[in-house]
């Protein structure tokens, strides 16, 4: 017979998932999102279910909580706001099929909008993340960031805004996708000036966030021309770049002797690359799962 403890870990095996999944999009970190959900775990066992009529609701609401005092303490902390920032990317082999894996992707968030959100307010982004991506109602929401529920409401409408207004909407054919970033690839490998030109939406965006790396190395690059010239200074590495999917989509992971050095998710509109998203940081990419490099 399975004592109160036992029963109460199954129950909470069946909402991690999702937690995790709410997690991610509020932090933009895997190793930080599954902080969040061991705490949620941990004020769980501590409290358990009594009283909780739904465990689903009630898990959310508190993973929510923990990751907007996390948000809080890292703008807190944050020296330059206006730093470029990377989210810290789910990287899968490029060849990833099966019902599983599909299901894994079909939930993956794009790596264009974690950036976007990383613009966002903590409260901001705790209402349009629960209330636009998990459907949680605004009287849920409203306790969280202390305001009423029509406050809330207009948080989650001004962090709207802001996505619609930035985020650009990638084309949903994975092969499509998976030939631009090739061509990037082999143009860049070879140099090829206006083979880059040619992938290149003319207002692409690149970001490379290298972490504490010395300044200059951490770049915001705008336009088609600039974005070639970093291109072009990448031909030096290329050769060691494989392909991955990146948040689900076609990127790149570039290591030398197994050890990584940068992760490069793409978006790909119109058939044109119009974002660039590098993470250089060596201690965060320490902390991906690169299993894919593994031969």
């Amino acid at each position: 017979m399975k004592d109160d403890h036992e029963w109460l870990a199954e129950r909470f095996e069946e909402h991690r998932g999702h937690l995790r999944a709410v997690a991610y999009r509020m932090l933009g970190s895997v190793s930080e999102a599954d902080d969040a959900v061991q705490e949620a775990w941990l004020r769980l066992s501590r409290s358990g279910a009594d009283g909780v009529a739904n465990l689903g609701g009630w898990l959310t609401t508190v993973v929510g909580r923990v990751c907007l005092d996390q948000l809080r303490t890292r703008t807190a902390r944050r020296e330059d706001p206006l730093g470029v920032r990377v989210p810290e990317p789910v990287v899968s082999p490029a060849d990833a099929a099966g019902p599983e894996q599909e299901a894994l992707l079909a939930d993956s968030v794009g790596l264009a909008l974690l950036v976007v959100l990383e613009t966002l307010t903590p409260a901001e982004r705790l209402a349009f993340v629960l209330h636009d991506l998990f459907a949680v109602p605004f009287d849920e929401i409203a306790p969280l960031v202390g305001r009423t529920p029509a406050a809330a409401r207009q948080l989650a409408s001004r962090a709207r805004r802001r996505v619609q207004g930035t985020a650009p909407a990638a084309d949903t054919d994975r092969a499509r996708q998976r030939e631009v970033v090739d061509a990037f690839l082999a143009a860049s490998r070879g140099g090829d000036f206006e083979a880059l030109l040619a992938v290149l939406d003319p207002d692409v965006v690149l970001r490379a966030d290298a972490g504490d790396a010395p300044e200059g190395v951490s770049k915001l690059v705008r336009g088609a021309r600039a974005v070639v010239e970093q291109a072009l200074a990448f031909s030096r590495v290329a050769a060691f770049a494989r392909p991955a999917l990146v948040n689900g989509a076609p990127g790149l992971v570039t290591a030398r002797g197994g050890r990584p050095f940068s992760v490069m998710g793409f978006t790909v509109a119109h058939g044109r690359i119009v974002e660039i998203n590098i993470l250089a940081d060596p201690a965060r990419l320490r902390g991906l799962d690169l299993t894919l490099l593994d031969d």
